[in-house]
């Protein structure tokens, strides 16, 4: 799928837009995007990720906001910009959520999405592409998927960028393992949010134990049969700073901070709890003995290939895994 051509896209693109939109001068035709925004602590950024949401092209979008409550007046400053912005809604204040996931599965379980064709997630401080939401539907609708994700663009404060490569094919166990990108470039068919939404709805004390709702819901999406495309252009610029709950996986600090999460068990412990909730079978997750454990950590170590996407994930994974079997521990 990497390989596919920009005259592809550019076909596609044109594809969907006449089959969304029978008549050129009739906007009320244009595919219907809910864009779901979890903010906290946000007012350094909000508003110029609004903007690049609301200049979208070949979508009508409309913006839900749950802020967790924050110090900065994030919750306010929302308020009066919904009163100005009839595409922006803010939702009761409804927290604290302690995190970007249960903020997000808020929305998931409170925004109605039947008057929608598609759902989208966002961050508070990232710069969308114009074109992001119209080339997500594009490629939902050409190829037949019901999720869509895509690589970024880094970007930080003293003008660093880099390309956060995820599109690398997708495995058979990946969604265990990994997510499908960053969340904010998810955008869901209206069919695959219902889906999730019920979800959600149904196993709500257990989904507050979930720190990553970008990867359970790739979880969710692929152990229930649903397909999904990693697209390999960058739609958005992923901005980088302190306050980052979950950035990009480059440089040093990064690397330590997310080395020691997979040590201390945490990420073992989401693996089983997604498996878990989503009754997903597997030879990883199955049995609470030390024994048990053991043989999971070496299954994963012998089938890393089919655990992680990337060449150097996996041996990363397989390295955590020699170190956790040595330690006697998962």
């Amino acid at each position: 799928m990497a390989s596919i051509s920009n005259g592809f896209w550019s076909r596609a693109i044109s594809e969907v837009m006449r089959a969304h939109e029978p008549e050129a001068t009739a906007p009320s035709g244009l595919p219907r995007v809910a864009v779901l925004l979890a903010a906290y602590e946000g007012m350094s950024w909000i508003e110029e990720q609004l903007a690049s949401i609301l200049a979208q092209t070949g979508v009508r979008v409309t913006i839900y906001i749950s802020v967790d409550p924050s110090s900065d007046g994030t919750e306010a400053w929302c308020a009066d910009y919904a009163l100005t912005h009839s595409q922006v809604v803010l939702l009761p204040s409804s927290g604290p959520f302690r995190g970007a996931s249960r903020n997000f599965f808020r929305l998931i379980r409170d925004v109605e999405f039947s008057e929608y064709d598609y759902v989208a997630f966002s961050d508070q401080d990232d710069i969308w592409y114009c074109d992001k939401l119209v080339r997500a539907v594009s490629t939902l609708h050409t190829a037949r998927v019901d999720g869509y994700s895509s690589n970024v663009r880094a970007i930080w404060p003293d003008g660093r960028r880099i390309l956060v490569d995820k599109a690398q094919p997708q495995v058979e166990w990946d969604f265990l393992f990994e997510a499908a990108g960053p969340g904010c470039t998810y955008v869901l068919t209206q069919r695959l949010a219902c889906a999730f939404k019920h979800l959600i709805s149904r196993a709500w004390t257990d989904v507050q134990s979930i720190d990553l709702h970008d990867w359970f819901c790739y979880a969710f999406a692929r152990s229930q049969g649903f397909k999904w495309f990693i697209d390999p252009l960058p739609g958005m610029d992923y901005r980088q700073h302190a306050s980052n709950q979950v950035g990009v996986n480059s440089g040093f600090r990064s690397a330590i901070a997310r080395w020691r999460k997979i040590a201390d068990g945490w990420w073992f412990r989401q693996i089983c709890l997604t498996a878990m909730i989503l009754k997903v079978s597997n030879p990883y997750t199955g049995g609470a003995s030390a024994a048990a454990a053991a043989l999971s950590t070496v299954r994963v170590a012998r089938d890393v290939r089919k655990c992680r996407r990337r060449p150097r994930d996996r041996v990363v994974l397989l390295v955590v895994c020699l170190l956790q079997t040595v330690a006697g521990r998962r």
